[in-house]
This record gives C-alpha cells, structure tokens and sequence, in this order.
C-alpha cells in the first residue's frame, strides 16, 4: 500500500472522529433541551418522550465518554446517534395529531439534514437509517395513530422521505469530496516535499559547482598578471577585465622579457597582450588557462623573439594540446584569438634622428586588431584572420612595428564591449562607437579612462544580460 493511501485514510479517519464526536455531544445534550418544547407542546406524552430522550442521550454519552475502551468503529460512532433520534422520533410522530405533525417534521427533516452536513460514514449505513424509518414509521402509525397515509403523507411524511434521500447523496458526496481534497493536499505536499529535498541536493550541487569554480578562478586569477604588477611594467596603463561569470574566458597578460637573437644585442622589452578563447565561463576559464601557461612558457624559448614568433609558438602548442586528435571540420574547435605586443622605450639620450620617437612597438594579431589613438585620431593595424590552435597551418602570424610618440594611447581588447546589446534600441554597441568612444577618451588620465569605459559598458547595457566576457587593456606612452 503507497504511503499516500496510508495517509489520507489516517487524515480522513481524524475528521470523522472529529465530527462524530461533535454529534454524539450534540445528541446528548440538544437532545435533552428539546424536551422543553415537548412539556409545553405535547404536555400528555411528556413521560414517554422523555423516556425515550433519556435513553438516547444516554446510549450516545456511553458511547462518546467509552468509544476507544468499547473499540467502536469511528463511523458506527456517528450511525448511533442518527438511528436512535430518528426511531425516536417515528414514535413521537405516531402519537401526534395533523398539527403536531406538521411542525414536528421539521425536527424530522432537519436530523437528516444535520446528518448530511455532519456524518461521513459508507452509504450502507445511511439506506440501514432510512429502511429502518421506514420500518418503525410504519410500525408506530400502526399500532398509535389514526391518520390516514394520505394525512401522514402530506403532513410531512414525503417531504422527510426525500430529505431523508437526499442526506444519503449528501454524505456520500461529501465523502468523496474530502477523500480527493485529502489526497490532492497529500500529493501536494509530497510533491512540494519532493521539489525541497531536490531544490536541496540541487543548491548543495550548485555550492559544490561554485566552490569548485571559484577555485578555478583562484588558478586564473594567479596566472592573470596582478594589476600591482601590471602598473609597475606599464605605469600608464589600465585595464577593463569583467567576467561574464566567475571565471572569463578573456584574459590579459604582461610580462619583461629580454631578446636572445644571435649576433645582435639583447634587449629588454615589455610584452603585453588580451586574448578572448572559445566559449566564456569554465569552458573559456580552462583554455585561458592553457594559454597563459603556454605564454609563460614562451619567454623561456630562445628562438621566439617577436609577436608572432610566440603566435606561432602558441598556435601549435595549443593546437597539440586540445586539437590534434579532433578530425571532425564541422566540430567547433577550441583555440582564441589574441592580439600580442612587444614594447621597447627609447632612452632620452637616443640617436634617433626623429626624436619624437619615444618607442618602438611591435605588434601581432589573431583576428583581434591594435588601435593607436594619436592627437585625437585612431590608427588600426589589422589582425591575421585565423585563430590560435584551432587549425594546424603552415601560415605563419605577421608582425607589425610601429614607431609611437610621446602621448599615443595603445589599445588592445576582445569583442565583448563592442558586441554587448543595449541602448534605447537593444542593439549592439558595434566596432563604429566603440573607436569613437576610444577617440573620446585617450586624452584622459588612463584611470579616468577606465572609469568612462566602464560606466558607458553598464549605461549601454542597462538591464540587459552581458553575454560574453569583456578585456580591454590601453597603454598610454
């Protein structure tokens, strides 16, 4: 038997102990009070209609007082009181005239009625109630009254017939009624019982899934360079770094390293770069990863010397590490797309017969270009349309150099400011305002300029969701 069957037969077995109960108190004691209207009405039968209510109302306080000793069924509980008042009243009927009887069948009428409203037991037990009235209706007309069955009838008689009926649809329907209330609130709270033990396994999954996360966040954040070191390579340097989720698929990077060529003097040049890798959140946070290890490792590789010497390092390190056993072309393949430059400051004391060459900037991308903003206007030096690692390509990255002056603004970033949603019309910020909004700014202190980005990406996007990571990173030399 299901635990649900169970339990509303011990829920609905409460209520009809409870309204039994309330019967069986209701029969003894109104039961009793009537016979006030029975001293002053009938004044010649007092002593048997008071004999008759004695009886009663003692037979349903024995049973309400020792029901649980006696071990009476709940339903028989509310059986007794119904039969005995309504045998008791066929023979305060019988021994009625036509007046009396016509007011006493209200009484009649209202029991059946009260029973309705009051009793929940099978529908055998109401046809035994109604077939015994009958019985001992018949019974004391017989043998105690001179009506006719015409007078009985019309009297009264009918109409308590067909209340008497009715109760018995009544009961049985309200029965039932209670039954599916019983069993839907059962069900219900099981159901809901069922969604908190779920919504609890699913928030500790959810908890474990965060920790877990917020530790990878821990690894990325310590191989992201610290912003403290980042301000002691580039003094005049900013970056906008705002996940989508707790880990970004974006990262930026800055490192010194010094040139080994042969047979040519070594320099010491900073290297900085923002790269953006397929997906974002812990997909993107695990290939970030990667590829910060693999630039890490690149400083250390005497051949690599350039820009897109590391590209190119870090197009195949990459690609052997996730791609090489993927032979599908139609499988979205993991890689990024990054934009690397090698900075070299000149010294005050410099030859240089442009002077106002403050320094040397060599620079390579894939798919993400390099904005210059100088005196207001801004140069773009576009990227190599392939991505890093996710195709093995003997085409090999280009390298860009760049001679900077004094007061240019070096941009470098992924595509989630540009590509965020928004504005009074909900479309994309675009690669158009994006560069006018660069052009706006590069005069600025470089944290102002972080500032104003920042605030115009929230003001763009208002109350929309942010759908990818965003990385800006700008230079001021």
């Amino acid at each position: 038997m299901s635990t649900i069957s169970v339990n509303w037969q011990s829920e609905i077995n409460k209520i009809i102990l409870r309204y039994h109960t309330i019967a069986l108190w209701v029969a003894v004691i109104f039961n009793m009070l009537f016979f006030v209207t029975d001293y002053f009405n009938i004044y010649e039968y007092w002593q048997e209609f008071l004999t008759f209510r004695v009886a009663v109302s003692f037979v349903c306080l024995i049973t309400v007082l020792f029901h649980k000793k006696i071990k009476i069924p709940i339903e028989v509980l509310g059986f007794i009181p119904v039969f005995l008042i309504s045998i008791q009243n066929a023979y305060m009927w019988s021994v009625m005239d036509l007046e009396h009887l016509q007011k006493h069948a209200f009484a009649y009428i209202a029991l059946f009625i009260g029973s309705g409203m009051f009793m929940f037991y099978h529908v055998y037990y109401s046809i035994i109630i109604v077939v015994a009235n009958i019985i001992a209706n018949i019974i004391f007309f017989h043998y105690n009254s001179s009506l006719s069955v015409d007078e009985i009838l019309v009297s009264g008689g009918l109409l308590t017939g067909a209340v008497a009926v009715f109760s018995i649809l009544l009961i049985r329907m309200r029965y039932r009624l209670t039954k599916k209330e019983i069993v839907a609130r059962l069900m219900l709270e099981k159901s809901k019982k069922q969604l908190e033990e779920q919504k609890a396994i699913t928030e500790e999954k959810n908890k474990e899934i965060v920790d877990s996360i917020n530790y990878a966040k821990r690894i990325q954040d310590a191989l992201i360079t610290p912003p403290s070191k980042l301000k002691k390579l580039l003094p005049e340097s900013f970056v906008v770094f705002l996940p989508k989720d707790i880990v970004s698929g974006d990262f930026y990077w800055a490192t010194e390293v010094t040139t080994t060529k042969a047979n040519e003097h070594n320099e010491k040049l900073l290297v900085f770069a923002v790269a953006d890798c397929t997906g974002h959140g812990v997909s993107g946070a695990f290939m970030s990863i990667i590829g910060l290890k693999i630039l890490n490792q690149s400083k250390i590789q005497p051949n690599i010397n350039s820009p897109a010497e590391a590209l190119n390092y870090l197009n195949d390190e990459v690609y052997n590490t996730i791609n090489i056993h993927t032979e599908d072309e139609n499988v979205i393949r993991d890689g990024m797309d990054i934009a690397l430059c090698s900075l070299r400051f000149h010294s005050q004391d410099s030859t240089l017969e442009k002077s106002e060459i403050a320094a040397t900037l060599q620079y390579a991308g894939a798919n993400n270009p390099l904005y210059i903003v100088r005196s207001g206007l801004l140069i773009e030096t576009k990227a190599d349309k392939q991505p890093i690692g996710a195709y093995e390509t003997e085409k090999s990255f280009q390298n860009h150099e760049i001679e900077l002056q004094k007061g240019d603004m070096v941009y470098i970033f992924s595509d989630g400011f540009a590509d965020q949603f928004g504005g009074p019309k909900g479309k994309k910020f675009n690669y158009k305002q994006f560069k006018q909004l660069l052009q706006e700014v590069a005069h600025l202190p470089v944290d102002e300029q972080q500032k104003v980005l920042l605030n115009n990406h929230i003001a763009w996007r208002d109350d929309q969701e942010q759908l990818d990571d965003i990385c800006i990173m700008g230079v001021r030399i």
